[in-house]
């Protein structure tokens, strides 16, 4: 269901608006499903190989291979890699972050990389952060970390020899094994979210993370989830906890899985949004670089890499793929919602939201791009309501096990600080029910939780959806959509605001905008997206290393 007066600009002002913004930005970043970033962010997009790393090691159900899951989600493999190397002799002088340096490959092969901080004069150990390029497929050639299944070393510095510093020659070595690091880890997302959203940034505390840390009382609730479903032990949290040594290896592996996608890098995504609008500088047409970088990066953690340029992939591993999964289980896939399969109507929402907000921070509305992220925030918890949902059915009624009791316990661990935050009755009812050893599971009791706070969550019956039993062409018993209280939809302010993004830079752009919204009004009259997730390309940007 498409929210009404979303967008202010149809495909055409937005396109003319995209094209005088093009003549000093370059238009040759790769998509990501459909989005086109102003910045390269596939090293960002990367973060996803970790998660499918993590996965195919707990699949094999032992000790051994969830110490090694356990390694990846610490250490990492895939994104920000960097070598650590020792030099020969040590630094004639500084050097600056960011400053170039290139070596070669075992092969022989000259490799261009940066410095990763900056280094005093004297300094003998640095790490030099391996450059990336504008293709995912090739965006980087070394990842090792603490890969087990999918590691790369071509395209790693050889393991001795000469490295290029600043038209310097350094004599350098280092294990390729085991010196050659990642700086963005999975568990990063939450040991750094206490300084990152609540207590060090110019937005802080952002909201949605306060919901969380309110609840569970730690900013490393993520974290904590994860490592104590590694550990087969228990959580300490203020709210919520769960006692994993209940489970075995078919419900941890779930908890992990789960808790990483959808506690670490689900609110780490909403960071990036944040973030984005922390940097925005109203009214200014060539200073947004850094917000356009971050929700780009925001856009990335959502969907990752393995969703491809136009995110039909079956085989995504993050809250993209989670959305695409539970439309089929809910009906609420297709352009207009209502359908079994395909992208969900989520996603359309999403990524016409993202195009949007990439296009505000780029011409310095800041308000608007606020109001876009706050829209878009409430539409991220969807999926976690339908699948907490849809697993109160199974174990409710269906009598499902261990795994399904342990996917909803995570699902509901990803949105319960929200619904505590709108009714603490409501949350302690879902939580009492889905929580890791609940002694019964009443799937009513959950659903009413749940529709009881939708207005305050901001999101809609239809949004959510009934749960679809494919075998009778029906929703389940008393599963069926909810009807909302006002049948007529109340459309909230911030709904209706428009993003006003004319000036003198844009000239007869003003009567194209009157235009786009009576062309905008009649098409989402009829549940049609103004714009697809497959209209823009933009700008260049240094990478920032988030």
């Amino acid at each position: 269901m498409m929210r009404t007066s979303v967008f202010a600009l149809s495909a055409l002002s937005l396109a003319t608006a995209e094209s005088t913004l093009s003549l000093r930005r370059r238009l040759s970043f790769e998509k990501v499903a459909g989005y086109a970033p102003g910045s390269q962010v596939t090293d960002h997009c990367a973060i996803d190989r970790d998660q499918a790393e993590i996965e195919t090691l707990l699949a094999k159900k032992t000790n051994e291979a969830f110490s090694s899951a356990k390694a990846v989600y610490n250490n990492g493999g895939n994104s920000k890699s960097y070598a650590r190397v020792t030099l020969t002799p040590a630094l004639v002088g500084p050097l600056a972050k960011g400053a170039r340096i290139t070596g070669k490959s075992t092969d022989g092969i000259e490799i261009a990389g940066k410095a990763y901080n900056s280094y005093d004069a004297g300094a003998k150990e640095i790490w030099v952060q391996y450059a990336t390029t504008d293709i995912q497929a090739s965006y980087v050639a070394c990842q090792v970390g603490s890969l087990v299944e999918s590691i790369n070393t071509e395209g790693c510095f050889a393991a001795e020899g000469d490295f290029d510093i600043s038209g310097t020659q350094y004599a350098y070595t280092y294990n390729i094994a085991s010196d050659n690091k990642n700086g963005r880890t999975i568990a990063g997302f939450s040991t750094e979210a206490g300084q990152k959203m609540r207590l060090d940034c110019p937005g802080c505390p952002y909201t949605d993370f306060t919901y969380f840390y309110n609840y569970y009382g730690a900013d490393d609730y993520a974290d904590e989830w994860v490592n104590a479903a590694l550990d087969g032990g228990s959580t300490t949290f203020k709210n919520g906890n769960a006692d994993f040594s209940k489970y075995g290896f078919d419900g941890r592996v779930e908890a992990v899985k789960k808790g990483t996608a959808y506690l670490n890098i689900f609110m780490y995504v909403i960071r990036e949004f944040e973030d984005a609008l922390d940097d925005c500088k109203r009214g200014c047409m060539d200073c947004n670089d850094d917000p356009v970088h971050a929700w780009d990066e925001g856009v990335c953690f959502y969907t990752g890499s393995i969703e491809g340029k136009d995110g039909l992939t079956p085989d995504g591993k993050l809250l993209h793929q989670l959305a695409d999964k539970r439309c089929a289980d809910f009906k609420t896939c297709g352009l207009e919602s209502g359908e079994l399969d395909g992208t969900a109507n989520l996603n359309y929402e999403l990524f016409d939201l993202f195009s949007l907000g990439k296009f505000q921070l780029q011409t310095g509305n800041c308000p608007a791009a606020r109001k876009t992220t706050k829209l878009v925030t409430e539409l991220m918890y969807i999926p976690m309501i339908q699948g907490t949902l849809r697993y109160a059915y199974k174990v409710g009624v269906l009598n499902e096990g261990e795994k399904a009791e342990a996917e909803g316990a995570a699902f509901a661990a990803a949105v319960l600080p929200r619904i505590h935050a709108a009714n603490q009755d409501a949350a302690k009812t879902i939580y009492e029910n889905m929580k890791v050893g609940a002694s019964n599971t009443d799937h009513m009791a959950v659903k009413r939780a749940f529709e009881s706070v939708y207005a305050n969550l901001g999101i809609t019956c239809a949004d959510v959806g009934g749960l679809w039993n494919t075998a009778t062409s029906s929703y389940y018993d008393g599963y069926e959509p909810c009807t909302d209280a006002s049948t007529g939809g109340v459309i909230k302010e911030e709904d209706t605001t428009l993003a006003v993004i004319f000036g003198a830079t844009f000239g007869g752009l003003f009567g194209l905008a009157l235009l786009a919204l009576c062309f905008k009004r009649n098409k989402e009259k009829r549940g049609q997206p103004v714009f697809s997730p497959t209209m823009y390309e933009e700008e260049d940007k240094p990478t920032e290393l988030h």
